[in-house]
């Protein structure tokens, strides 16, 4: 769950094409599956580890089922969908993808995370709608790898800006892209082709760093809620079930 996630390294260490699970003949391919050898290429590059213990993810699901939190977070997602264009345009990202991945650290965030108290104690070590680390500023050239006190404060108030957090996280993916190989402005459409979903559950992947989330975040970005904010259509609040 956010908040206590693991910063990951980005740098590239090897241009080697990782190698993608076999499926057997008539077996539709799970875009979220990872062959041992993905898994453990992705863990040498990314640093990135296993699902979320059994319990938060059955906490996870639980909150997924929450309407009224869900209609909350659906109206915070409304407040962000022209920085969610412009970002995405701008960086040739899936607008859907940023979408699913605010909604989830939104839907899933800890009460008080928010609290600047909180955000410059050090306790948490990622901020914001989309759960960035001042370390992304780091990894995007915005922020000096020996920034100092007063650099990490103003990087810990830049990430809790609601608008420029959408564009962090729309940097981080196309920072993540690259290191992918994937071509640069090929924007990831997951009905497309197995390969373009499998590396938009990469991309989730190593963005929150446990294997849980990609089938979220590809489920996600099929919620016609989401795709209504996103495309124009207006949402009508989900009513609670009687």
């Amino acid at each position: 769950m956010p908040g206590s996630r693991q910063q990951f390294n980005p740098e590239v260490v090897s241009d080697a094409p990782i190698e993608q699970p076999l499926v057997a003949e008539g077996q539709r391919p799970d875009p979220a599956d990872f062959s041992p050898e993905e898994l453990k290429e992705l863990q040498r590059r990314f640093g990135v580890h296993g699902p979320q213990p059994a319990l938060a993810q059955l906490i996870t699901a639980g909150l997924d089922h929450w309407l009224p939190l869900r209609n909350q977070t659906l109206s915070r997602i409304e407040t962000l969908v022209p920085a969610i264009r412009r970002e995405a345009l701008h960086r040739g990202i899936n607008p859907m993808l940023l979408s699913a991945i605010l909604y989830d650290e939104m839907q899933h965030a800890k009460p008080g995370e928010d609290s600047r108290f909180l955000v410059h104690s050090g306790l948490l070590q990622t901020h914001g709608p989309a759960q960035l680390g001042v370390e992304e500023l780091m990894h995007q050239g915005l922020l000096p790898r020996d920034a100092s006190p007063e650099q990490l404060e103003a990087a810990r108030e830049e990430l809790l800006d609601p608008e420029r957090n959408v564009a962090l996280l729309a940097g981080k993916m196309a920072r993540l892209s690259k290191a992918l190989g994937i071509p640069s402005q090929h924007q990831l459409q997951a009905s497309n082709s197995h390969r373009d979903a499998h590396w938009i559950a990469t991309l989730a992947y190593l963005h929150n760093g446990k294997l849980d989330y990609p089938t979220r975040i590809l489920r996600y970005m099929q919620d016609p809620a989401l795709h209504g904010l996103i495309y124009g259509q207006k949402r009508q609040p989900l009513a609670p079930m009687i």
